[in-house]
């Protein structure tokens, strides 16, 4: 299988961890680098030995990139999805895929009337601890899932991220930052959400930054930042979702899903590895499960790996932009729901991921 040539948009903190991942894998060639700070640009390339470094409006025009892997920040993801595509390019957007219904509807239209590909992240999913708990589900550990609990709770990142702003401003906040992760995992695991309800509120109406460079900075919050929302499940499961940026500390596991057989805890979402936790019916105590699937470390990119390798057998890729959607979806239901005060049927659906092979060697995906 020949390699897929890739350019990045955005080179900011997210950015070395795709640079190493895309260098490794036998399906994506990275050739190329974009930052609307040319000198951010410079310095990946140098650091990863990319061969070029260049604007965004020369990496779009270059007809060797076919994939534009874009990691701006939430509020730019839609327009620079669009000007990929427009410029007849296959896209992988970082979560999320855009920060309305409205805008990410718009990309997938675009992206079909064109016959191209959308991505988007997060594909942790496609890691050994969440492919280890699918097929815990699958060959029926547990029995049939009915529920589940999920939490991603911390006191914000404005103790630690160097440019803290977005993650308060609309597309930002906990459940458009970490909520993909978690929803994007019940839905592999569990299939596609069918209704949800939720409240949510602005905790502290203002932050103050106390990381570097920009320490005592105060940050005006324009988005919720703790929501607490019940999940219906197309197959009748029922999982509640608590995503905040207002709690100290907290002895949640970040994922357990409850069969008719047994429970499961399930490794953090935020990453590829981790252990699986099972407890069935009349056992005295919880067994480690074994990782049966490869890239327990982190490897960002794997989903655009996986989408370069699609392309050319004509597959289905599974980080793809019908699941990101159908997420996006379920987090601005969960919103309108706590607006409204009552519960939203979501108006899209999307089908399980196909589960990744138990054979792969690094750097390898699927044909």
């Amino acid at each position: 299988m020949k390699k897929i040539n890739v350019g990045i948009i955005g080179c900011g903190n997210i950015s070395p961890i795709y640079c190493k991942t895309l260098k490794m894998m036998e399906t994506t060639e990275l050739a190329a680098v974009a930052d609307l700070r040319p000198e951010r640009a410079r310095s990946r390339a140098r650091e990863f030995e990319i061969p070029r470094a260049c604007a965004v409006r020369t990496l779009l025009g270059d007809p060797r990139i076919q994939i534009i892997v874009n990691l701006t920040i939430p509020k730019a993801h839609a327009d620079v999805a669009r000007q990929s595509l427009l410029a007849g390019k296959h896209v992988y957007n970082e979560k999320p895929l855009a920060v309305t219904r409205e805008e990410g509807k718009a990309l997938l239209d675009l992206a079909e009337r064109h016959k191209l590909r959308i991505g988007c992240a997060p594909d942790t999913f496609l890691g050994a601890g969440l492919q280890t708990a699918r097929k815990v589900i699958e060959d029926g550990w547990i029995g049939q899932p009915v529920a589940a609990t999920a939490f991603m709770m911390c006191r914000g990142h404005e103790s630690w991220h160097p440019d803290p702003e977005f993650y308060y401003q609309k597309g930002g906040g906990p459940l458009f930052d970490m909520g993909p992760y978690y929803l994007t995992a019940l839905v592999h695991l569990l299939g596609p959400i069918r209704r949800v309800t939720g409240s949510a509120r602005i905790s502290f109406p203002e932050r103050l930054i106390t990381s570097q460079p920009k320490k005592g900075t105060v940050i005006q919050v324009e988005t919720p930042t703790h929501i607490a929302g019940v999940l219906d499940f197309a197959n009748g499961a029922i999982a509640t979702l608590t995503t905040s940026f207002d709690v100290c500390a907290h002895t949640h596991s970040c994922i357990e899903i409850y069969g008719s057989e047994g429970s499961m805890i399930v490794p953090d979402p935020n990453g590829f590895g981790g252990d699986v936790k099972v407890k069935r019916r009349g056992a005295s105590d919880w067994s480690v499960i074994p990782h049966s699937h490869g890239y327990a470390e982190n490897s960002r990119g794997l989903g655009v790996a996986d989408m370069a390798a699609a392309l050319q057998s004509g597959r289905h890729h599974r980080a793809s932009g019908a699941l990101a959607f159908h997420v996006l979806d379920a987090m601005q239901a969960l919103l309108e729901a706590s607006d409204a005060g009552q519960a939203v049927v979501l108006s899209s659906s999307c089908a399980q991921p196909a589960p990744m092979p138990m054979t792969l060697k690094p750097g390898q995906v699927e044909p």
